[in-house]
């Protein structure tokens, strides 16, 4: 672009991250599809997932 775009570094890095978090998480079929009926079975695994990814 001829013209940058302003944005602030600091809350892009931080936005990069929760969109990376996600895009690791919804590679368990069981969280992209939402298996789950009650919310909080679809949270348990939330939790379970994010627990593996952190571990990897």
């Amino acid at each position: 672009r001829k013209t940058p775009i302003p944005h602030d570094p600091r809350i892009y890095k931080l936005r990069n991250r929760v969109e990376r978090c996600f895009n690791k998480l919804k590679h368990f079929r069981r969280f992209a599809t939402r298996f789950d009926r009650l919310a909080r079975h679809y949270l348990a695994f939330i939790h379970i997932a994010a627990s593996m990814l952190w571990m990897r």
